[in-house]
């Protein structure tokens, strides 16, 4: 199976399923965030379910546990196959988040976003790299239950190399040529999928093409 995941970040529904639509034969899911969700909410993440492709569910929850084990049941009857929370919520939160999830959701943690680099790390108050802190979170998450975590190519193999069986997502991944927008830390498909990537997430390389479809098989040919 494709194990890309298509980023549909609009807010236009319309736009959003004429894209899911055109890559429904390619695609190995497709990824709907804070910006879709926002304005189209559970509804419109129905809407692209229906159209037969697995949904991976980017809404970064951080809150309190008790909060986010209430939202993530609120969100359950979706059933997304991916579905993400912050890592830096803590111990009981990650805990509480997979408690409450569907049996057949895989909740991720995410690490330090692809658009963060040391110096923002720093600014942060955080010590150490991004990879250092990817290392600490992820031992967090494993720990706490999770089934993997979100993390840029540059520290997937370290990941991996320390949590043989996790889940993951590497977003913020683009093909040779293509521009990194507000991306810092990014590497191509090919690599990030053999480092240990077990989904790769991209956006504008794709939904920003003439044809979508045609830009993903292109990628698609490349892993």
């Amino acid at each position: 199976m494709n194990p890309v995941y298509v980023a549909l970040d609009t807010p236009d529904l319309d736009r959003a399923l004429a894209l899911a639509k055109s890559v429904r034969m390619v695609a190995g899911g497709v990824k709907l965030g804070l910006e879709f969700f926002s304005a189209n909410g559970p509804q419109g993440v129905q809407e692209v379910a229906r159209l037969g492709l697995p949904v991976f569910l980017d809404l970064k929850l951080h809150d309190i546990p008790n909060t986010v084990a209430k939202a993530i049941q609120a969100l359950g009857a979706l059933e997304p196959a991916v579905l993400t929370v912050h890592a830096a919520g803590g111990r009981a939160m990650l805990e509480e988040a997979k408690a409450a999830a569907p049996a057949s959701t895989k909740v991720v943690a995410v690490t330090v976003l692809t658009s963060l680099d040391g110096s923002d790390l720093k600014d942060a108050g955080v010590a150490g790299s991004p990879a250092d802190q990817v290392a600490r979170l992820a031992s967090l998450a494993r720990e706490s239950g999770l089934d993997g975590i979100v993390c840029s190519g540059a520290e997937v193999r370290a990941a991996r190399k320390a949590w043989t069986k996790g889940f993951f997502v590497v977003p913020g991944v683009r093909p040779e040529g293509s521009g990194v927008g507000d991306q810092k830390r990014v590497v191509t498909p090919r690599t990030a999928l053999d480092d240990g990537a077990s989904i790769l997430v991209i956006g504008r390389p794709i939904t920003g093409a003439d044809s979508p479809a045609d830009a993903l098989r292109d990628i698609a040919a490349t892993l």
